[in-house]
């Protein structure tokens, strides 16, 4: 289960953040997640609890947005969105997608902090 070294890595990233500003804790972590990220959210979740267990993100919340999949076509320059499993060919002129536009991210997008003392 890659989510457990995911979750790591984020526990280990706002622990981090939450030192180099002298907070007390870490309340909560936000993260996108693309629908192509091949990371399963619920298992995100679970792995981020066992993985904040001992640290100063032991009560912290992890926000996950998920974030869709969505192509451009090479022919008509048309954005669709690709679903699951993935379909890269254009519903609109039958050609094959130019770009993947989003659905990808794996990112960090916040690190709410409780200030020493409060």
């Amino acid at each position: 289960m890659h989510e457990l070294s995911l979750a790591t890595a984020i526990v280990e990233r706002a622990a981090e953040t939450a030192r180099r500003h002298g907070a007390a804790s870490v309340t909560a972590v936000r993260l996108r997640v693309g629908e192509m990220a091949g990371v399963v959210p619920d298992a995100l979740l679970f792995s981020f609890e066992v993985a904040r267990e001992g640290t100063v993100l032991e009560s912290a919340r992890l926000v996950v947005e998920e974030v869709p999949a969505r192509a451009r076509c090479a022919g008509c320059a048309a954005d669709f969105a690709v679903g699951t499993p993935p379909f890269l060919w254009c519903p609109r002129c039958d050609r094959p997608a130019q770009s993947l536009l989003s659905g990808r991210e794996l990112e960090i997008t916040g690190i709410e902090l409780q200030e020493a003392g409060a």
